[in-house]
């Protein structure tokens, strides 16, 4: 992910991409499951952790590449445990994962062929991370999905230099094909030797904006390998043909707070990437913990705009996910226990969000998710069929529905304390 510093990077023309893409009926299936699943866990992790200052850590100290590799040997993560880490997203209410398997410093996290710089051949731990989660998500129903770095500070064919990763000690030499040759390599070693993947997550484009991606030969090749795969790039612009969904980095959907996403949505599936603290790789000093509360009605708030969460974790060195992470996952997880029906399977609802809060929608319930509403009346806009039944998800207490002449009005049971989502659940007349 990107530091504000490469904001500026963003602003150059996208790359052109030569290509008709089709998407197969097992990606058009996929793209459906992505849609219901609206919950996912991102996992920033590698030997950037080591030195506790974020994954960005090689680019932001200046560190040389050829220090920076001193990591390794000291990267002994004894703790980690993918069938803790696949169990605690599902009991958070997790129906998928992505997991960093190389970042912009050119570390893998599994036993790469094409190079020797990965966690197998480099570290005492030695073992392969992405096949242990692999399996370790299969055992639950967790779909993995694969975040893999265009960019890379450290490869010597990465050339001409982009805007990042300037001071790695690199000859000012390389050929950027040769490079590309590298990534579509190691693609194929993750497509084809850990089983169904459910996606690829690009991110590091920005980096070069004007540079030949080779975007359709790459695109093909994750298509042509896993069919049913959806693949996403986070380079904060309209999708590119090839692409199956459209992700934002901070930002709910059309929202650009964060100063680098686009604000235009496409028609694709559509995901907000958000961090529990600040960073998204682990910082021993990032105190900055959001509460549970807080994350949860952004959770709500992607829903109500069509949009999937995937709220990150940067486990510690040794493996494990930090205390806080883990009581907010927890608090997901209750949630998820009581109103998960509320998001799960869901699409944006009938109404726009408000600033009361947002709606979803499914079959023949609509769920209205009162955010800020401290009113017991609440007046709605035509629904698309009449409403038989109105309650509360949590209790069931009844709500009172009065026809207006553009709408209705929703007379709310009273309610002691301040719920983090009051949830109403309104059942429509079926369709005939």
């Amino acid at each position: 992910m990107k530091t504000r510093l490469a904001v500026a990077l963003l602003l150059g023309a996208a790359p052109a991409v030569a290509q008709t893409y089709q998407p197969s009926p097992e990606n058009l299936q996929s793209r459906l499951w992505f849609q219901d699943a609206k919950l996912g866990l991102f996992i920033h992790w590698g030997i950037s952790s080591q030195l506790e200052d974020g994954e960005w850590v090689m680019n932001n100290r200046n560190i040389r590449a050829a220090d920076y590799e001193r990591n390794a040997p000291l990267w002994n993560p004894v703790k980690f445990d993918a069938r803790a880490w696949a169990l605690t997203a599902k009991n958070s209410g997790m129906k998928y994962i992505t997991l960093i398997t190389k970042h912009h410093d050119g570390f893998a996290l599994w036993d790469s062929k094409v190079s020797d710089f990965d966690v197998v051949d480099r570290t005492p731990y030695g073992k392969d991370i992405v096949k242990q989660l692999a399996e370790a998500c299969r055992e639950q129903g967790i779909k993995l999905f694969l975040y893999h770095s265009q960019l890379d500070w450290r490869h010597p064919d990465y050339f001409p230099r982009g805007g990042t990763g300037r001071e790695s000690g690199r000859p000012e030499s390389g050929d950027f094909n040769r490079y590309l040759d590298y990534m579509d390599a190691q693609l194929t070693e993750l497509l084809t030797n850990y089983g169904p993947i459910g996606g690829i997550w690009f991110d590091g484009m920005w980096d070069k904006p004007d540079a030949d991606w080779r975007l359709a030969r790459t695109y093909a090749l994750i298509h042509r390998l896993q069919p049913a795969a959806l693949l996403g790039s986070n380079h904060h612009k309209l999708p590119f043909p090839g692409e199956d969904f459209q992700m934002f980095e901070k930002d709910l959907p059309g929202a650009n707070s964060a100063g680098f996403n686009t604000t235009e949505i496409s028609g694709l599936p559509l995901e907000t990437a958000e961090t529990m603290n600040d960073s998204w790789g682990y910082r021993i000093t990032d105190r900055a913990w959001k509460t549970p509360r807080k994350l949860i009605r952004e959770l709500v708030e992607a829903a109500g705009r069509n949009a999937n969460f995937l709220l990150n974790v940067g486990p510690m060195p040794n493996g494990e996910f930090p205390p806080e992470a883990m009581t907010i996952l927890a608090e997901m997880g209750k949630w998820a226990g009581v109103y998960g029906e509320s998001v799960y399977g869901t699409r944006g609802g009938p109404i726009a969000p408000r600033p009361w809060g947002v709606s979803t929608a499914k079959a023949d319930r609509v769920y209205l998710h009162l955010l800020d509403w401290p009113d017991r009346l609440l007046a709605i806009g035509a629904l698309p069929r009449g409403v038989v039944k109105a309650y509360r998800l949590d209790d069931g207490a009844p709500v009172t529905i009065k026809a207006l002449s553009n709408g209705l009005a929703l007379s709310l049971p009273a309610r002691t304390g301040d719920p983090i989502d009051e949830v109403i659940v309104l059942e429509l007349e079926i369709h005939q």
